[in-house]
């Protein structure tokens, strides 16, 4: 599931993936926060938390993922990964210069070091 983090500065949106990520989670959470930001501002910056408590991504779920990507392309700022699923970590690393914001990626216990950048 796809669940918000909340207590982050208005210029920024969280989401935290705990267990398996399904399609549903893209359409009922994700989508519908980045929508509202995108009401609010013209660019969005994004903290995204793969902690010790995913498990991973449903075939629907990466598809979503990618719908939700592209469909808002030019209106990233910053994405900040959380994750120590090394797996994840250098798939971003090795596509972020595809991405048109910047992107870093920060190990679970470097936490608030991503929050603090991702809002600056």
């Amino acid at each position: 599931m796809i669940r918000l983090i909340d207590g982050l500065p208005d210029n920024v949106i969280g989401f935290e993936a705990v267990g398996e990520v399904r399609a549903g989670d893209y359409k009922s959470v994700l989508d519908p926060a980045v929508d509202a930001a995108l009401e609010k501002q013209d660019k969005i910056r994004l903290l995204y938390v793969l902690g010790d408590d995913f498990d991973g991504y449903s075939g629907g779920a990466m598809w979503e993922d990618t719908k939700v990507g592209v469909a808002h392309w030019s209106k990233y700022e910053k994405i900040a990964l959380v994750t120590d699923h090394k797996h994840y970590e250098e798939g971003v690393k090795a596509f972020a210069w595809m991405m048109p914001c910047e992107m870093k990626v920060y190990a679970v216990a470097d936490r608030g070091d991503a929050e603090t950048w991702v809002a600056e």
